[in-house]
């Protein structure tokens, strides 16, 4: 979900394109390159500036259907030394592999 604090742009949702602009909120539901978001400020001059609230719920699993990419971000609370641990892959559906590969007795 976003909240417009100041300025003006647009909103990409799939393959529509919303005007926004100061005080807006938008909620973007989870799913494929249906539903795929990004705010784009239309401006040379002015700033678009917003507020992203997420449940910021592990696993976050997003995909980029412009670059054909996706990305899976993986937190835990606190690692071994007290700190909280994220584990990122950023990658390409052609990056896909058999779960048995470069097991030894698989």
């Amino acid at each position: 979900m976003f909240f417009v604090l100041e300025g003006a742009g647009e909103i990409r949702m799939g393959d529509q394109t919303h005007a926004i602009r100061q005080g807006d909120f938008i909620a973007c539901p989870a799913g494929g390159p249906d539903t795929a978001h990004q705010i784009i400020n239309t401006s040379t001059t002015a700033e678009l500036k917003f507020l992203a609230v997420s449940t910021m719920q592990s696993p976050e699993i997003a995909e980029y259907p412009d670059s054909a990419k996706f990305g899976v971000i993986a937190r835990h609370p606190v690692g071994k030394d007290g700190k909280p641990e994220v584990v990122q892959f950023i990658g390409r559906m052609d990056m896909a592999m058999d779960y048995w590969e470069g097991e030894d007795n698989a």
